[in-house]
């Protein structure tokens, strides 16, 4: 049984943590595009912007999408219900 809370933990650590990596690249790819675009032709730049935040709200979206899915498998985790009727 330790072994499973050991397991999920860490998987739940891997989702985590690749998650926020990936937010972070999404992030800096979006905020460099963004200041190249406005540069490049500076009365869009208000248009842009409201389109960065666009995107920006549904990259953070997938990250809160891999908390819920973290949260689910750390506070009811279904391998462990498996694991006690297996058991008896």
């Amino acid at each position: 049984m330790e072994s499973i809370f050991a397991f999920t933990a860490l998987g739940v650590l891997l989702v985590l943590g690749m998650g926020a990596f990936g937010t972070a690249i999404g992030f800096g790819i979006l905020g460099g595009k963004f200041l190249e675009g406005a540069a490049r032709q500076p009365e869009l730049a208000p248009m842009l912007q409201v389109k960065m935040f666009l995107v920006a709200g549904l990259i953070d979206a997938v990250t809160m999408i891999g908390i819920g899915f973290g949260m689910w498998f750390t506070f009811a985790n279904p391998y462990v219900e498996a694991a006690r009727a297996l058991a008896g």
